[in-house]
């Protein structure tokens, strides 16, 4: 059971996400129905390290095996879920794709399944310098990626 929380008036999400960053580019997913691009990840299920959280989505919806790196970034996000206003805590990884079955350049098609829906959800290696350009979660992504490589090791940000 995911730790995903649902009253009449909110929702509470808990995720944790896969910074992939191979050759200059960088790994996120869409989902068909949407605009804006994000990392790769889900929610923890209860029981469930947020490395083994990780694992497990990567390899129900791209089919990949990864081994999970470093925490990079701690992120509270308030955004709309449907009708309700929704509180998420997610926690970015670095990751690094150790299965040698993906394409490592272009778009792929992976599998998403969510509260009994499933969709595709395309997965795209999008230049890093590029990211400036596209909708991306978190909007501050650019922000984000310029701490990161600057050395900064940990870092919060609101959204």
């Amino acid at each position: 059971m995911d730790i995903l929380f649902k009253t009449e008036d909110y929702v509470f999400s808990y995720r944790v996400a896969g910074i992939c960053i191979q050759n200059g580019k960088v790994l996120l997913q869409k989902p068909s129905n949407d605009t804006a691009y994000a990392f790769p990840g889900g929610h923890v299920a209860f029981g469930e390290t947020n490395a083994q959280t990780l694992v497990r989505e990567f390899q129900e919806e791209c089919g990949v095996d990864i081994s999970v790196g470093d925490l990079k970034w701690v992120g509270e996000v308030f955004f709309p879920w449907g009708s309700k206003p929704c509180h998420q805590i997610c926690l970015y990884y670095l990751v690094d794709i150790i299965s040698k079955n993906i394409p490592l350049d272009g778009m792929f098609i992976g599998k998403e399944k969510m509260e009994g829906r499933k969709f595709d959800l395309g997965f795209h290696w999008v230049p890093v310098d590029e990211l400036k350009d596209i909708e991306v979660y978190p909007t501050n992504v650019v922000e984000l990626m310029d701490k990161m490589n600057s050395g900064v090791q940990h870092f919060i940000y609101k959204e």
